[in-house]
């Protein structure tokens, strides 16, 4: 092997070896000029005899994967005729040296990585790649202990080459599925992988080993040796989960890798008998024919293990991106959900009459309402967590108080329209709500009369929010709110009086969803010169467009790109993160301060609701699969 150590690789100098393989060494390099490190990736080959070419359409094709859990590659070079890359620098090592041969991994972590590990490669078969070489070595953990996928495209770089033997590759063969053994890879194969790992992560042990004949045999024609038989611990449907993915056939595995992950997860939240403890459907009295409003029912526990709920402090850490629990009490799409003001529970409604409320740390069910309305579309907690507000398919907003399960007033000024949008004032009990008609009413949530019209749209309002920020009177005078709709305008103007403050034009599309930010902290060291107290706006369009602007100076500051509509988008609690969701199922979350994509978190369906928990730490989202996914926000 040529010993490259302090040797200058394009602009880095080579400080030292982090790892070989078949295919490559990996150096710690030194950028000359600017000293940031960086990972060095020297392919062992030499390109004399091979176009070289055809290396920098690899080398493109990688650097094009642009995702929070694939390691990025940031340059590809010659030095003389040796090609290198230049990859971000994960510094916490791999999933390999984390656990050793024979360990077993607790199964919360296996859900966490997985999910990730799902996530990369689902981006990447959505955009045409397949990995290849899905193994923990190439699973590395960044700077905040997230899972980095490396070595995407390696392999098909140097397949042409010297490396015609699989002897070359025996240590990746314990990982590979049958048809990528026959020369046939496909999408599935990265699946197959990720199940070999998971099995490996559970039990201890590959599934298939022995010489290398021996485990080409295996994966070829031997069923993997049953999982419970190694661990009888290991949930049934864990175990029917793992061996699905590990089906000889490609086409009787999960549709692809993001169903196997989601898969595994729910499985994992199932009891020995394959009954879900958590959250589970569960039968309720028939309130046909009887006016209760927001009569509490019990929901007893249906596994005496449970019966005790965790709270925040008993979860363990977990990296971004992981579920903390997933809440599956809904049998329509989910249409809305609030959080408690103390983070701990989460109120939600689907197309139904019920309203639930549970456990945001556990997924327990505490109490299940009954709704007057025939259906309950929309529902928001008050800031000060003494009451809830519903906006029912009858157009009425029903204020309640559930603690003593009463009704404290009906609001009925919009007229039987549908209502589009609500949110409370930030510090009073007034609510903001619209309708078909695009008109605006602030009205008093304690005696329901209406104090605000305002009437600034031209079509209908799609999206409403408060500025965090304003004085304490009962009247609201001013406060602000934001607001868009199917006029494409997004519209600033004062709560109390009704009054224009600011008119935002973009891309001429529908604005579906507006928030206003709290406190944007523009350095680490918090001072009154680095505050910014809720100056920015941001809208969320028809065509994919994240508009925001700075309300001090009324001008566009920042702009995203997405390729579906965005349904919704929200500052973290103190503004430092920013979140959207498109129709293309997925939630991303930014770092307003450097720009830098946090977390990718993908549901089965579109999004539909999705709010921060107050305390910053947790996302709660859901839609159309019915299923509400409580995670780790970064």
């Amino acid at each position: 092997m040529v010993d490259y150590l302090q040797r200058q690789i394009g602009n880095y100098q080579l400080t030292r070896l982090l790892g070989e393989g078949s295919f490559a060494e990996v150096y710690l390099g030194e950028h000359i000029y600017l000293g940031t490190h960086a990972a060095i990736k020297i392919i062992k080959t030499q390109t004399e005899n091979y176009p070289i070419d055809l290396f920098y359409t690899e080398a493109r094709n990688i650097a094009r994967l642009v995702h929070p859990h694939i390691v990025r590659v940031l340059e590809f070079g010659m030095e003389d005729t040796i090609p290198f890359l230049v990859l971000d620098y994960a510094p916490n090592g791999t999933l390999r040296q984390r656990y050793a041969d024979g360990a077993i991994v607790p199964l919360p972590s296996i859900i966490a990585y997985v999910k990730q590990m799902a996530d990369a490669l689902q981006y990447a078969h959505d955009e045409k790649l397949v990995h290849r070489d899905v193994k923990p070595e190439n699973m590395l953990l960044g700077r905040r202990n997230e899972v980095l996928l490396n070595d995407f495209g390696i392999a098909l770089m140097v397949q042409s080459l010297q490396y015609k033997n699989l002897q070359d590759v025996a240590g990746t063969l314990h990982y590979m599925a049958p048809e990528q053994i026959q020369g046939k890879p496909q999408p599935a194969s990265d699946q197959y992988s990720l199940g070999v790992i998971t099995y490996e992560w559970l039990t201890g042990k590959r599934p298939f080993d022995g010489l290398v004949n021996e485990i080409i045999a295996q994966h070829l024609a031997a069923p993997p040796p049953p999982m419970r038989k190694k661990v009888p611990t290991i949930l049934p449907a864990v175990e029917q989960v793992v061996m699905t993915a590990l089906e000889k056939d490609p086409a009787k595995r999960f549709t692809n890798i993001r169903a196997f992950a989601v898969a595994l997860e729910q499985a994992s939240q199932l009891d020995d008998t394959g009954t879900r403890p958590l959250a589970g459907p569960a039968s309720l009295p028939s309130t046909v024919g009887t006016v209760t409003p927001f009569l509490g029912i019990s929901v007893p526990w249906t596994n005496e293990k449970i019966a005790i709920t965790p709270s925040a402090s008993m979860i363990p850490a977990m990296p971004a991106g992981s579920v903390v629990c997933s809440y599956q009490g809904h049998t329509n799409p989910i249409s809305s959900l609030s959080w408690s003001p103390d983070s701990m529970s989460i109120m939600s409604a689907s197309q139904d009459q019920m309203v639930h409320a549970w456990d945001a740390m556990s997924g327990n069910r505490h109490q299940v309402y009954p709704d007057a309305s025939e259906v309950v579309q929309r529902l928001a907690w008050s800031p000060d967590g003494s009451r809830l507000a519903t906006a029912g398919a009858d157009g009425i907003i029903r204020v309640w108080d559930f603690v003593n399960n009463r009704l404290l007033v009906s609001y009925e000024g919009h007229h039987g329209q549908t209502i589009r949008a609500m949110a409370w004032a930030p510090q009073q009990l007034i609510i903001a709500s619209t309708a078909n008609n695009g008109i605006i009413q602030v009205w008093d949530a304690v005696t329901g009369q209406t104090l605000t019209m305002y009437r600034g749209h031209a079509d209908k309002v799609n999206a409403l929010a408060w500025a965090p920020h304003g004085p304490t009177s009962t009247s609201g005078r001013g406060y602000y709110i934001v607001s868009g709709g199917d006029d494409t305008s997004v519209q600033t103007w004062e709560a109390s009086t009704g009054k224009n403050i600011a008119l935002y034009l973009g891309a001429p599309t529908k604005v579906l969803t507006v928030a206003w930010s709290a406190n944007v902290y523009s350095s680490s060291s918090v001072s009154s010169s680095s505050v910014y107290n809720g100056s920015r706006v941001a809208c969320g369009r028809e065509d994919g467009l994240i508009q925001m602007w700075d309300t001090t100076v009324n001008r566009e500051v920042l702009n995203y790109r997405d390729f579906a509509p965005l349904s919704l988008v929200a500052w973290s609690p103190d503004s430092r993160r920013f979140a959207y969701a498109s129709n293309e199922r997925t939630i991303q979350i930014w770092d307003t301060m450097t720009n830098y994509k946090l977390v990718t978190f993908t549901h089965t369906a579109p999004v539909r609701t999705m709010a921060w928990s107050p305390n910053g730490k947790y996302m709660a989202s859901g839609g159309d699969d019915r299923l509400i996914q409580v995670w780790v926000a970064p």
